[in-house]
């Protein structure tokens, strides 16, 4: 069984297989376990005049935050094993945990060391860390037992408040000052780290930095975390962005200001079973052409906003060989994931742009309720997207509604007004200067999907529509008649009038979307069926051809060797190899559409999505240099 857990596609869609997701949290070192499935606690090793626990809220983001716990072997012998217990005020609770088993009756909350971190040699310490939800700090802290800070002979030593949200001023080409208010310490205050996307850039002992490094036309975040006098680290400050001056005055986020955009869905999937990870974007050449990513996808759910894989998004740790840097994570940095490695690229590629898609096939069923009260879903999206934590990381988001009042995996009926509802409140809430863009249908069809919403109102909120011109046919006709499922332009014998990509774009200009505001959509995968004699369009099938990580579709990287193209129709490739038959595009019929956008005065392309391509990238390449 594939490990992959992608959003498969069908007709206009995509669904979500679980399964890799399972494997990817089973790696996690220790998980926090359910009230019912409490053990017994083993007996304390040593007395707690031996040791100290101390307590560090090393993040917080409103609604929830990080916090770990260490202890320290203060004694002079060995301790075998050790169990803190605490109290949380009600509405404060451990989530997830980490190097710890956690558990919990009621309010009071106790963890155990895991089998490999419990003996802790006389001087030394361990930590655990976990998630939580809440505001309430523990409080009643006992080490095996006895007090967490060693008795009267050994003091606790708390750790320093988390210095105020740094400010930004004298902001140039090349330098910014920072400022912040001071943290606040039992033992004083020794000096400050400065953080620049993430990474300590600096330590100083006042409150403010200038940062005179920086490069014209980027954009930066910062945030600063205090050190008191006995080298205790508290939590990392709220983060301030700033973008320098300079750069130019070409707008890469519009299209239609003299670059185009060539955008590409990146998957949070893709880091498990296909072993797709942000890095390949560089080794594959293809961070050096596009000018967006896509992240897909978050959730929508009960209205909101919501994560759509937390371990992949900002909790999986990469080792130096997998790290866009070459620089490991370790286990108590403040973001790790995809989420991390997109700050990475970005660091490395100031000019890309990385917006958050929500939704998508599986998750749009969501959409329904968020029209129902379009500002609440918009603050939702806003809080998630701007959280502190990766605030610095997107540029904006988009939605991926499969289909506003439409059938999708499930059928819409919120009226044609609900899309333009959503995206103006999307738009008031993130202001003008951040990105809001939707991937919408391309069913060109009389009567069809795109009939049925006022995509033309949605789009004075937007920067561009995502239209997807692909899928249009594929192996749910189990029997045929075989067709290419991303036609440029109609052909005779077409299964259906209107499921083309000019009749698309033809369609949303004609209800009066603006050309630059319209990007064209290139799979990098082909659909195929088997049981197939004829080699031209048209021919019967017996049933789907076999894929690799599901029937009826392959990757473009695959089929360009397994089942070469054979023919061309209607602006894309087929291949007819033993009873197989499939359609793709190639480099060449990119070349070919990515000319014919450009005639229609598009603001771009996109795809779906990189994993699809070669190791070396020359389907994003063939966008990139046909698209200049």
């Amino acid at each position: 069984m594939s490990t992959e857990t992608p959003q498969r596609r069908t007709r206009f869609g995509w669904t979500l297989r679980k399964s890799g997701r399972t494997k990817a949290i089973a790696g996690l070192s220790a998980l926090l376990l359910p009230i019912a499935a409490m053990v017994g606690l083993a007996t304390p090793a040593s007395a707690a005049t031996s040791a100290t626990a101390t307590y560090v809220k090393k993040s917080d983001w409103g609604t929830g935050f990080e916090g770990q716990w260490t202890v320290k072997n203060t004694g002079t012998t060995a301790l075998s094993s050790w169990t803190i217990e605490w109290d949380f005020p009600s509405g404060t609770s451990v989530t997830s945990a980490w190097d710890a088993t956690v558990t919990s009756s009621g309010t009071h909350w106790t963890a155990k060391n895991v089998g490999w971190n419990g003996a802790i040699a006389a001087g030394a310490s361990v930590s655990f860390g976990f998630n939580g939800a809440g505001t309430g700090s523990p409080t009643g802290c006992k080490l095996n037992g006895a007090s967490c800070d060693g008795g009267t002979t050994v003091p606790g030593n708390s750790a320093p408040s988390a210095p105020g949200t740094p400010t930004a001023s004298a902001i140039t080409n090349t330098s910014a000052k920072l400022s912040w208010t001071a943290a606040t310490d039992d033992a004083g205050i020794k000096n400050y780290d400065v953080l620049r996307d993430g990474a300590k850039i600096a330590t100083v002992t006042t409150t403010t930095y200038t940062d005179s490094t920086l490069t014209a036309g980027t954009s930066y975040s910062y945030s600063v975390q205090a050190r008191d006098t006995s080298d205790v680290t508290g939590p990392v400050s709220g983060a301030v962005s700033v973008k320098t001056t300079g750069g130019g005055t070409t707008d890469p986020g519009t299209p239609g200001t003299g670059s185009k955009v060539n955008l590409g869905y990146f998957t949070e999937w893709g880091v498990y079973g296909r072993n797709y990870h942000v890095k390949n974007l560089v080794t594959s050449g293809s961070a050096e052409q596009i000018t967006h990513i896509n992240y897909a996808f978050g959730n929508v759910t009960n209205g909101q906003c919501a994560i759509g894989d937390a371990y992949a998004d900002y909790d999986k740790a990469y080792t130096a060989d997998q790290a866009v840097d070459g620089v490991a994570d370790t286990w108590d940095q403040p973001l790790r994931g995809n989420f991390n490695q997109l700050r990475k690229l970005k660091a490395k590629y100031p000019n890309i742009k990385v917006l958050w898609s929500f939704g998508g096939w599986t998750w749009s069923g969501g959409f329904a309720q968020a029209a129902q009260n379009p500002t609440a879903f918009a603050q939702s999206c806003y809080n998630l997207v701007e959280d502190p934590r990766w605030a610095d990381v997107f540029d904006g988001i988009d939605i991926d509604w499969e289909y506003p009042n439409g059938c999708g995996l499930t059928c819409d009926t919120s009226g044609p007004a609900a899309l333009k509802n959503l995206t103006s409140a999307l738009r008031n809430k993130f202001g003008s200067s951040a990105l809001v863009t939707a991937a919408i249908t391309a069913d060109g069809s009389t009567g069809g999907k795109i009939d049925a919403a006022d995509y033309a109102g949605a789009s004075a909120s937007l920067n561009w529509y995502n239209v997807m011109t692909y899928d249009f046919f594929g192996a749910w006709a189990n029997t045929g008649p075989t067709a290419p499922h991303s036609p440029l332009t109609s052909y005779s014998g077409i299964p259906t009038a209107g499921f083309t990509s000019a009749d698309a774009i033809a369609k949303l200009k004609a209800q009066g979307v603006p050309a630059a505001k319209l990007l064209l959509g290139i799979g990098f995968y082909g659909r195929g069926w088997t049981g197939v004699t004829q080699d031209a369009p048209g021919g019967t099938a017996t049933g789907a051809a076999a894929g690799t990580y599901e029937a009826g579709i392959e990757d473009y990287k695959v089929l360009k060797t397994s089942c070469p193209a054979t023919g061309t129709v209607a602006g894309t490739a087929y291949a007819h190899c033993g009873t197989n038959w499939w359609s793709y595009d190639t480099p060449a019929t990119i070349a070919s559409k990515m000319a014919w956008a450009k005639n229609q005065g598009l603001g771009g392309a996109f795809f779906w999505e990189f994993s699809g391509d070669t190791s070396n990238g020359e389907l994003v390449k063939a966008m990139g240099t046909n698209l200049k």
